[in-house]
């Protein structure tokens, strides 16, 4: 059964490769005089400052040798010339010609409208799930070395609107489950979170952040009043940031806005539940100043895990 899985799984990605490279036209190469794989050293050579041919062979993953061949056809049509790098002349620095920068400047244009061709006759929501979908492909496949270089976009911090709620206990129960073998226990409650939150809403001692970039949904967090002390105890829920906007600092940032607004408004503390191994999140508390002061054994979402409950004291 497993090794049918697995067929299925080739099969599946094998049937998608085919599918994009005929739906992109491989970039438009065909259209121009340059092969797939000359189109994506130029890129490299178009985006490094001082490329090698040894870091562009081992990044591409071609043989030295092809690689090789390929930049003297470059050279001899004038695309590239070489130099001595500094500190080593037997090693050469690569760069591109005047005629160099104007073929690729094309080429990258006639991509760039193809793809935009393609966009445009998707509706708004749809090209947002396609880019999402695209980019938590590369989040799962790439390695080290194919990590974005470009400093990420901006993001954008805004109260719930309507539709989120639901998105939010999908995500959950989604990621969660993915990544850490919860069970359907954790989308029930989630649920329940922000079923009592819309319900018992507050808007002066109570709010939702929601993090998104171009639409597309990063990540929440929740305040809202204790149960037990509403007027001195908040509790943070439901704290939540994509795969494809981890490392941007974004936990960080939803915990501070709720620490701020806590002050703002007169709270004396923040408690929350989290469990042992989310320990990403676990070192965003500790940094923002909470502090663990119970945790028990639990089986709520279908594995063993060790219950925490943390806070932080706003008096001080």
């Amino acid at each position: 059964m497993a090794h049918l899985l697995s067929q299925r799984r080739v099969a599946a990605v094998r049937r998608f490769n085919r599918f994009y490279t005929k739906q992109i036209g491989v970039l438009n190469l065909l259209h121009s005089q340059l092969s797939l794989t000359e189109g994506r050293v130029l890129y490299e050579l178009a985006h490094r400052k001082e490329p090698r041919a040894a870091s562009i062979a081992k990044s591409l993953g071609l043989d030295p040798g092809y690689l090789s061949r390929l930049l003297r056809g470059f050279i001899k049509r004038g695309l590239i010339s070489t130099k001595a790098a500094d500190g080593d002349r037997r090693e050469r620095v690569l760069k591109l010609t005047k005629k160099g920068r104007e073929i690729f400047a094309a080429l990258n244009a006639r991509a760039e409208e193809e793809v935009a061709s393609m966009l445009d006759r998707l509706p708004t929501g749809t090209q947002r799930d396609l880019v999402s979908a695209m980019e938590r492909i590369q989040l799962a496949l790439a390695g080290p070395s194919d990590q974005p270089t470009t400093p990420a976009q901006p993001y954008l911090l805004r109260s719930h609107q309507p539709g989120d709620m639901g998105w939010i206990v999908y995500r959950h129960g989604v990621l969660y489950a993915e990544e850490h073998g919860w069970d359907e226990h954790l989308e029930g409650l989630a649920a329940k979170v922000v079923g009592d939150f819309i319900e018992h809403f507050d808007p002066e001692r109570e709010h939702c952040w929601i993090a998104e970039r171009d639409g597309e949904f990063l990540g929440c967090v929740f305040l809202v009043k204790h149960p037990d002390d509403p007027e001195r105890v908040a509790k943070l829920r439901l704290l939540l940031v994509e795969p494809a906007a981890r490392g941007l600092g974004l936990g960080t940032r939803l915990v501070d806005e709720c620490i701020r607004f806590a002050r703002q408004v007169g709270y004396q503390k923040i408690t929350l539940w989290t469990n042992s191994v989310l320990h990403a999140a676990r070192r965003i508390y500790e940094r923002a100043g909470f502090h663990l002061v119970h945790e028990q054994t639990h089986r709520t979402y279908g594995v063993e895990l060790v219950g925490q409950t943390w806070e932080v004291d706003l008096t001080r």
